[in-house]
């Protein structure tokens, strides 16, 4: 009997532990970062055309425009991505967008809510994408579990960044593209 209340004990304090972390940590944030042997007109451009995202991002199966505006702040997107052989439906609001500067994307993918901020810098020719990004949930539940996945969402982001990098710099320079 008295294994059994040690055990319970403990399964008590885990489930206290998830749950306060809830009240306690209402946002995740992280950051990723890469350097692009390009400059940084190109890397803007090729960054924010719809197209290449299944190059650099492959659970993307859909992208459809919802709403697209001139300056491309206020623009909307459905996409549909795979993730464990699960459709995930998000809508994507774009927030900011200063070419050749920055872009800020927010997601509504079902439960969670997330806010990528691109930041664009130039230095020698090399280009440096800079990715600040935050997490929160519509859920009490999945804000608990937001920061337990915080090292994950961090890795995804970087290898999406890899992924640019490879795909760009696989590119042929085109002589006055930009």
């Amino acid at each position: 009997m008295k294994k059994i209340k040690i055990i319970l004990s403990v399964i008590s304090v885990f489930v206290f532990a998830f749950l306060a972390t809830g009240i306690v940590i209402k946002e995740t944030s992280y950051a990723a970062e890469v350097s692009i042997d390009k400059p940084i007109k190109m890397v803007f451009s090729e960054f924010n055309k719809h197209e290449n995202f299944k190059s650099w991002i492959p659970e993307i199966k859909s992208y459809e425009v919802v709403n697209e505006n001139f300056g491309k702040t206020g623009s909307v997107y459905n996409i549909i991505v795979e993730n464990q052989n699960q459709e995930i439906k998000m809508i994507q609001r774009i927030l900011a967008y200063v070419p050749n500067e920055k872009v800020t994307f927010y997601f509504d993918a079902e439960n969670m809510l997330k806010k990528d901020d691109y930041v664009f810098t130039e230095k020698n020719g090399i280009t440096t994408i800079s990715l600040n990004s935050s997490c929160n949930s519509k859920t009490y539940i999945m804000s608990c579990m937001l920061p337990y996945f915080k090292g994950k969402l961090e890795r995804q982001s970087q290898v999406y960044l890899d992924n640019f990098k490879e795909f760009l710099e696989a590119q042929k320079p085109l002589e006055n593209r930009f």
